[in-house]
């Protein structure tokens, strides 16, 4: 059976069998085999699967909880951000996103205190936000119909969380305003430049 070690592009842990292209770090958030609290630190990142040998450590006691995501859009939404070490080129890509889009290039922790004011709520859920649809970059995670879908350059496809791929593509609206699950910092960012790493099951014929 699946592990609950999933995310979702709303930030959520979930048991899936989808392990997806990347594994991400929110701290040492399990108890045994069960993610007992969201987080326990401001630096969520996203990390590639594999580096340099080295593996992951699997529910080991007082040491951080590997998570998964589909691929890098999903984790951007949930509020994660590259991993300075094991992607250094692309955190390196992220921070010039990040400033282009404000004009400062701080250290990681004011970037992961912006990020994580954004993704978190007073009640400790996910907040949304809401922009106009004709500006949202690609790779941006959206609201419709209850469900998250990604923005495409003209055409949202819809996530789920038991499927092997995305689901059958649907116009992008032209007009009108967008409820957004990425978080403002990060939709700037992908504005700036930065282009996420998408699943491959996007390419594959429809």
């Amino acid at each position: 059976m699946a592990e609950r070690n999933r995310v979702t592009p709303t930030g959520e842990i979930v048991a899936t069998a989808q392990r997806g292209l990347f594994l991400g770090n929110r701290g040492s958030i399990h108890r045994g085999h069960e993610v007992v609290r969201p987080w326990q630190v401001r630096r969520w990142i996203t990390c590639a699967l594999a580096y340099k040998g080295w593996r992951a450590p699997m529910w080991e006691p007082g040491r951080w909880t590997p998570l998964f995501f589909w691929d890098e859009a999903v984790a951007l939404a949930a509020g994660h951000r590259p991993c300075a070490l094991c992607r250094h080129a692309d955190h390196v890509r992220w921070m010039d996103g990040w400033e282009a889009a404000t004009g400062s290039r701080p250290r990681v922790d004011p970037v992961d205190r912006v990020l994580h004011d954004e993704r978190v709520g007073p009640d400790r859920g996910k907040r949304l936000h809401d922009l106009p649809w004709a500006g949202l970059p690609v790779g941006t995670f959206a609201v419709v119909d209850d469900r998250p879908h990604l923005v495409l350059a003209d055409h949202l496809v819809p996530w789920h969380a038991r499927a092997d791929a995305y689901g059958p593509p649907r116009p992008r609206p032209r007009t009108g305003r967008a409820t957004v699950l990425t978080p403002p910092s990060t939709v700037a960012v992908l504005r700036s430049g930065y282009a996420p790493v998408l699943h491959p099951s996007l390419a594959r014929p429809r």
